[in-house]
């Protein structure tokens, strides 16, 4: 035992030659071993308790955060943990400046780079979450995967400008004139691109504030069409004629637009008129003529009838009714069989249109 302790003893004490370390004893170089095994084991057997715990617990839920965490844990890298525990290794040894330099940026890196892709993981969740999702919880069009990669595009670029930054700050490089060059470049840019940008911020609002989908029916201007397309800088829109109507979504963004898709019913207003000859009687008789119509239509729900005016050549009757609908082809249908109706039921009354005439009398 006695000579197996003091075989030990000349081992720890017996040193090596290795490349940009010089003489290493070789009692640090197996502290140098041990401290990276050790590390690694630790981290690894960290990441199985902690994943562990997360599934247990997730197993008694209904939302993806957990499934988010999970996620994130189980994607950091076994290199990263490599990096760290060589890192911490080679500190008990006395490094060149160079290696030592060298050795921090690459564990900054690793360490960098781990941290973006968690928080990318989280980002491309909320982007799960409130963009490709509408107010209502449903899923929306399959545009919204296309913002949600734009987001999670912008968002990996911004985290590693901001990544790169901490690195070269901490390996003492001077940031100032670099974060200043980049803040000049980013206003040329911007002023460059102005209406690419105005379009893009205008897709973003459009994709949070939803106010159209895919497959609604809106009203721009004189144009009314169904949305196909949601992009970047424009959207698509089908129009009753059949042509394909192209806006900026900056255009959009600042127009009156109707969405008739979330109509649940029409409210239709409309007016005739009945000649001055009509009888009293008659004329007290137009409004209960209009109701009786309107309540023997299907889909159809009266509101009012009122004698309104006395017209240039004719008396005129307001009224208001609903199509409980929203569908077009449903209207149509309403209006033309209140029309025939109405027509009819003039004529049994011996009732008359009036249209625009004039009477000239002369002495």
């Amino acid at each position: 035992m006695t000579e197996l302790l003091l075989s030990i003893e000349r081992l720890m004490e017996y040193s090596y030659s290795l490349p940009f370390l010089g003489t290493v004893p070789m009692g640090k170089f197996l502290i140098a071993v041990a401290i990276f095994l050790g590390l690694n084991l630790c981290f690894w057997l960290l990441q199985q308790i902690i994943l562990v715990q997360l599934r247990s617990f997730s197993a008694k839920t209904n939302t993806r955060f957990d499934d988010t965490v999970i996620a994130a844990v189980e994607g950091i890298r076994g290199g990263v943990y490599s990096i760290v525990s060589i890192y911490a290794a080679l500190h008990i040894f006395t490094l060149p400046t160079w290696l030592e330099t060298v050795s921090l940026g690459v564990f900054l890196f690793a360490v960098v780079w781990q941290v973006i892709e968690i928080a990318v993981i989280v980002i491309d969740y909320l982007a799960s979450r409130y963009v490709r999702k509408s107010s209502d919880g449903d899923v929306t069009d399959a545009n919204a995967e296309t913002m949600a990669d734009l987001i999670r595009i912008i968002a990996r670029a911004v985290l590693w400008v901001l990544g790169g930054l901490f690195v070269l700050a901490n390996l003492g490089v001077n940031v100032t004139s670099l974060i200043a060059g980049l803040g000049i470049g980013g206003i040329a840019v911007a002023f460059a691109l102005q209406g690419v940008l105005s379009d893009l911020f205008a897709s973003f609002s459009i994709y949070f504030d939803k106010p159209f989908r895919i497959g609604d029916v809106v009203t721009i201007g004189n144009d009314t069409g169904t949305v196909e397309k949601i992009g970047i800088k424009s959207t698509r829109i089908k129009t009753l004629r059949g042509e394909e109507l192209i806006l900026s979504n900056t255009e959009l963004t600042t127009a009156r637009v109707q969405n008739l898709e979330r109509m649940q019913e029409r409210r239709i207003a409309d007016q005739i008129g009945i000649t001055y000859e009509t009888g009293r009687e008659l004329v007290e008789a137009v409004p209960g003529i209009i109701k009786d119509v309107l309540d023997g239509i299907e889909n159809v729900r009266f509101d009012r009838v009122h004698f309104t005016a006395f017209g240039d050549s004719a008396l005129l009757f307001d009224f208001v009714y609903f199509i409980e609908s929203a569908d077009m082809v449903t209207y149509l249908d309403a209006q033309h069989e209140f029309n025939y109706r109405l027509l009819r039921a003039f004529a049994d009354k011996g009732i008359e249109f009036a249209y625009p005439t004039q009477t000239i009398y002369s002495k």
